[in-house]
């Protein structure tokens, strides 16, 4: 039986970070690049801190059944970069970030190993070697997103090719994985297509969720404030250098010292607990609501 609400501190309408990697290299060229030791040690401070990584079709769907105490946690990455998984035969390369993220799950039980990966054309150096790496992915409990075809700026794209750009790399997905059905989009350069709800549902498509670029933590999926269509994102970032302030290192330090603003779990997915007097909660989810 789950423990009492109070007792765990449950706020299931609190934020929920949602990290944005793209390279995961020895020497960043970028400050959307961290190094396989930076990235080792977010995740290892993720699970030391009780986050449990969730995907986003999980989180946009409110499918979040974590233990009492814990935290969500989105992974995720833009652009099929080979850093973020190669194959070596049927296993995963260990330098990479799936690699390295399924070691740090083997050393901290209940860290989940899960991530939402959102692929363009040619993922993780394109061929066969890359649709095997897109299969182990769907095998593997990992989701595999949508990134567009051709990393479109939908936002100086017109609606048709918008919509083009969306439905191409779906299908690219759908060919590589037989029977799979991608249920997120990430935006290239945060750029939303106008009409914006092209980005959620098209000829081809229909998303849970819509990702942006974002420099803040995601409300919860029963707030009132949660947008299927643009769920923010916090790119992952040290304590210093270019809107650091704005990064996955400041924004976890703010919560760790503010606990009360994050998501955390009451151990009952059949339920949503927070302390009494917030108003936030989205009306739709009023019957599952326990306030405390």
């Amino acid at each position: 039986m789950p423990p009492d609400p109070e007792e765990v501190g449950a706020n299931e309408l609190g934020l929920v970070p949602v990290l944005m990697y793209h390279r995961i290299v020895p020497e960043p060229t970028s400050v959307y690049d961290r190094t396989p030791e930076d990235f080792r040690a977010e995740l290892q401070r993720l699970a030391d801190e009780d986050y449990v990584p969730v995907t986003t079709a999980e989180l946009a769907s409110g499918d979040l059944d974590l233990p009492a105490g814990t935290h969500p946690v989105v992974l995720t990455f833009d652009d099929g970069d080979p850093s973020t998984i190669r194959m070596e035969g049927d296993r995963v390369a260990p330098d990479t970030a799936v690699g390295i993220l399924l070691d740090v799950a083997r050393e901290n039980p209940g860290f989940r190993p899960t991530a939402s990966v959102y692929v363009n054309e040619e993922p993780f150096g394109g061929g066969e070697a890359g649709r095997r790496a897109l299969r182990w992915l769907a095998d593997n409990g990992f989701e595999i997103g949508n990134h567009t075809y051709g990393h479109t700026n939908l936002g100086a794209a017109s609606p048709e090719a918008a919509q083009e750009a969306i439905a191409m790399g779906d299908r690219l997905i759908r060919d590589a994985v037989a029977g799979y059905e991608p249920a997120s989009l990430a935006l290239p350069f945060g750029a939303r297509p106008d009409p914006g709800e092209l980005a959620l549902w098209g000829e081809g498509y229909d998303y849970r969720a819509v990702l942006l670029v974002g420099a803040n933590p995601a409300p919860s999926p029963f707030s009132a404030e949660f947008d299927a269509a643009a769920v923010p994102r916090i790119r992952s970032q040290g304590p210093d250098g270019h809107e650091a302030e704005f990064g996955s290192t400041a924004w976890l330090d703010k919560l760790a010292a503010n606990p009360d603003l994050r998501y955390t779990s009451d151990g009952d997915p059949t339920r949503i607990s927070y302390p009494a007097g917030d108003g936030s909660l989205n009306p739709e989810f009023a019957e599952f609501a326990v306030p405390y």
